[in-house]
């Protein structure tokens, strides 16, 4: 598999040590090299581009507004970002756009190689699996969520879900297997529906519980574990309908 990169930066020593380790890297393919932001956004209008190795401070259009621009687009088959820059202050900024990764300047090879392959990792993580021949039984649906933690994108099964808790732009998720929730930058309604509906309910603004884990329940609350959460107005409905389903 190789990835289509461009490389953006207005230092031209900057540009061109960034095009150098690209055409060493050999699952990576330079489609081009820009000094302006707005060049670049023309270039990805017109082409399939999957990695943008990008900074962050550059006259007309910053890497951060880009990024922005991009991240609005619909659909998510659009390039992902790796930034690249000489301000370390940046590094939260470029995590709330969904940034890939964050080198910080100057950097070398191996720290140029170690977040390409996080690119070729996710880029593989997105690839249609295989059509596999009908088995006698069934698959488990949904049995595994990636969920971006840092920089990062980490695997969790669904069963070890015990509840999710939406902190605006954040979810905090809490598993049976470990006490610490693993934080991820994700909505609870784009994490909603990442979950089968069969295993997960929304019953507040801010929590997803999993219906296998609830061990008691009230006309108006459920019980997971020790912890009481209250369903909301607009969720009465459907927790009435799996309610109905104990007596």
């Amino acid at each position: 598999m190789i990835l289509n990169c461009i490389a953006v930066d207005d230092e031209p020593l900057a540009l061109g040590l960034l095009c150098s380790f690209i055409e060493s890297t050999p699952f990576l393919h330079l489609a081009g090299s820009f000094s302006s932001g707005v060049k670049a956004l023309e270039m990805i209008h017109d082409q399939q581009i999957d990695l943008i190795f990008l900074d962050i401070q550059m006259p007309d259009l910053t890497g951060l507004q880009l990024a922005r621009i991009l991240d609005r687009q619909p659909g998510s088959a659009g390039p992902r970002v790796i930034f690249t820059t000489a301000f370390n202050n940046f590094a939260l900024e470029g995590y709330k756009v969904d940034a890939l990764d964050y080198l910080l300047k100057p950097f070398n090879y191996e720290e140029f190689l170690t977040a390409a392959n996080k690119a070729m990792a996710y880029a593989e993580l997105l690839k249609p699996a295989p059509v596999q021949p009908a088995a006698s039984q069934p698959a488990e649906e949904d049995e595994y969520i990636f969920l971006k933690v840092e920089y990062q994108l980490v695997r969790i099964s669904t069963r070890d879900i015990l509840y999710i808790e939406g902190l605006k732009d954040y979810a905090k998720v809490y598993l049976e297997s470990t006490p610490k929730p693993i934080l991820s930058l994700i909505t609870l309604k784009a994490l909603e529906q990442k979950l089968s509906p069969k295993s997960f309910m929304r019953v507040h603004r801010s929590y997803i519980v999993s219906l296998d884990k609830v061990n008691s329940v009230t006309k108006n609350s459920l019980n997971i574990g020790d912890l009481a959460i209250t369903v909301g107005e607009q969720y009465k409905e459907p927790f009435n309908t799996y309610l109905s389903k104990w007596m």
